[in-house]
């Protein structure tokens, strides 16, 4: 198996999982991005991707009033995912690739979707979280036969990024 996923409710801890790995893996060429949410007043109004080598783009916002896609109460650049998924490109020198997150908001960019596709085919092992729910790219990525599904919870994240590192250190050595 070349692709862990993680997937579980919103809050599981599925981010902090996979940022906390990769601080686990000083040392290694890790490609990729996570998200983090836009606060505001103490509210959260947006989320951003935040690549592991430290650019990072506002992807959904409320006040993205005028954009043509949304999810849920966001309005979602599309064209922000679009460059982010340009860093997803397979290239050389790239030990491992961490994703956050195969989700709704991800997946209305046919270049994320085509970046994924690549990736996942590619040599370097992937650890990505992915909606709990969600037809489509979701459902394709899930049916992987080279994939590990985990289910994130309260009880199962603490250990998680020693989990992931260790899961990436056995592979790596591999590429």
């Amino acid at each position: 198996m070349s692709v862990l996923l993680l997937t579980g409710r919103p809050g599981a801890g599925k981010t902090t999982a996979l940022r906390h790995a990769a601080d686990l893996l000083r040392g290694r060429r890790v490609g990729g991005f996570y998200t983090e949410e836009i606060r505001e007043r103490g509210q959260r109004r947006g989320f951003r991707a935040v690549s592991f080598d430290g650019r990072a783009w506002d992807l959904a916002h409320v006040d993205f009033r005028d954009a043509a896609a949304r999810v849920g109460r966001y309005g979602v650049d599309v064209g922000v995912m679009d460059a982010v998924a340009e860093t997803l490109r397979p290239r050389h020198g790239v030990d491992a690739w961490l994703v956050d997150e195969i989700g709704r908001m991800e997946c209305l960019s046919p270049t994320f979707v085509t970046a994924m596709r690549a990736l996942l085919a590619g040599a370097a092992p992937v650890v990505a979280t992915v909606a709990q729910r969600g037809g489509g790219f979701i459902a394709e990525v899930k049916r992987r036969p080279d994939a590990e599904l985990r289910t994130v919870t309260h009880a199962t994240r603490d250990a998680l990024p020693a989990d992931i590192a260790e899961w990436l250190q056995a592979r790596i050595g591999r590429t």
